[in-house]
């Protein structure tokens, strides 16, 4: 059989586009933060992961701009070998002492540090244990870590005595490494941290926490789920990205700085791979600064996200409830969802709509998200289209 065949098969997407209901890829022609320009016209954007606005601060910029004219715009190489510049072993020790950990180990996305830590440790004989509502690039590195022969186990969403069911029938003398979002990237829901690292200790677990959307918008001053709970000491590593509060592009680990030696040495992800480029590692070293000096910033996108919770439910939608920059509005049908979606945006809010196979059955929704520069006048009239376009469809009542 020609392996494309499938993709002549494919025409779910082409019969959306044909209703005008995608709602994926489309371009942002201009970028200014809380209202972007999409095919001509200016629109709320609510569905950014730019939770503390710094995408576009004139600071974050200059500094991308510095490193270009200083150390060109690649490094060349990798890590390993020609492609470490300086400015990556000042954000590693910067961001380290940020997060409470005895080093950082930088990779070039967040989605290629799941792979190269993940597939790193976990080898023959070994076990991974996943949420099973963990971001795609988590299982992408536990399938990585399976193709290495090692085994790949699941437990109910973050249901940890599930997760005790599970470990339990690990041999003991396995090595185990359990693996989770801190936030989870679809809900915004946080992890049950405390009993994880419980159940993690019982069983000489190591732990691995993605904070992708953690990092910058929860704990003492945005260190991420570890420190909100407490636990930086007892969470083995945490990984995240630059890609979503840092303003820029790449991913890192924090951890015991023997485990990233063993990572620098034995990770084909870091090793293979180009290294992060001068401009985003300049900027996420300045998007760092601000965070850790402006924490009003965080204080803000919080209050924002209550505000929409709390507004979302007293309209009457049926809204995830959590304390983060995300907030899910459930509507469970994938038809009624995107025409949901197309409504807003013609009325000018763009959200993003989440269907299966990217959320379960039965759970499709329009997930928002919010940058700590969204003014309120932003917030009302994104709360006012909802309402217009959730009475006209039926979602909720006068």
């Amino acid at each position: 059989m020609d392996i494309f065949q499938k993709c002549l098969e494919f025409t779910r997407a082409d019969e959306v586009k044909a209703l005008g209901l995608y709602p994926y890829f489309r371009p942002i022609e201009e970028n200014e933060g809380p209202v972007v320009r999409i095919e001509g016209r200016e629109v709320i954007m609510a569905g950014s992961n730019n939770y503390l606005g710094l995408t576009a601060d004139p600071r974050v910029k200059e500094a991308a701009k510095k490193a270009i004219d200083k150390f060109g715009t690649g490094c060349s190489g990798s890590r390993y070998l020609t492609g470490t510049i300086d400015l990556h072993i000042e954000l590693e020790k910067r961001l380290a002492a940020y997060l409470g950990y005895e080093d950082v180990l930088l990779f070039s996305t967040g989605y290629q540090t799941a792979l190269g830590v993940i597939a790193g440790f976990v080898q023959k004989g070994d076990y991974v244990i996943s949420d099973k509502e963990n971001h795609a690039c988590i299982i992408s590195g536990c399938l990585l870590a399976k193709g290495g022969y090692a085994d790949f186990v699941r437990y109910k969403h973050n249901d940890m005595d599930d997760l005790e069911r599970v470990i339990q029938r690990i041999p003991e003398e396995a090595g185990k490494f359990i693996v989770s979002d801190g936030v989870f990237s679809v809900s915004g829901e946080l992890v049950n941290l405390p009993d994880l690292v419980r159940v993690a200790k019982k069983y000489g677990a190591r732990i691995l926490i993605d904070d992708a959307h953690g990092t910058g918008v929860v704990g003492v001053g945005g260190r991420g789920t570890a420190s909100h709970f407490g636990l930086v000491a007892e969470t083995d590593l945490t990984m995240g990205t630059f890609s979503k509060t840092f303003g820029s592009l790449g991913g890192f680990v924090a951890g015991p700085e023997r485990a990233l030696n063993y990572l620098k040495h034995h990770s084909p992800a870091l090793i293979f791979s180009a290294s992060p480029t001068p401009a985003s590692v300049a900027a996420a070293l300045m998007a760092l600064h601000i965070v850790e000096t402006e924490p009003e910033r965080i204080t803000r996108l919080i209050e924002i996200a209550d505000k929409m919770r709390s507004g979302f439910t007293e309209l009457g939608f049926n809204v995830i409830e959590s304390r983060t920059g995300i907030v899910p509005v459930v509507l469970g049908d994938v038809d009624k969802t995107l025409i949901f979606w197309r409504k807003l945006y013609d009325k000018g809010v763009f959200v993003n709509a989440f269907v299966p196979p990217g959320v379960p059955p039965n759970l499709s929704m329009l997930r928002t998200s919010y940058m700590a520069i969204h003014e309120d006048s932003h917030l009302d009239a994104i709360l006012n289209v909802f309402q217009e376009v959730g009475l006209e469809l039926g979602v909720i009542t006068a």
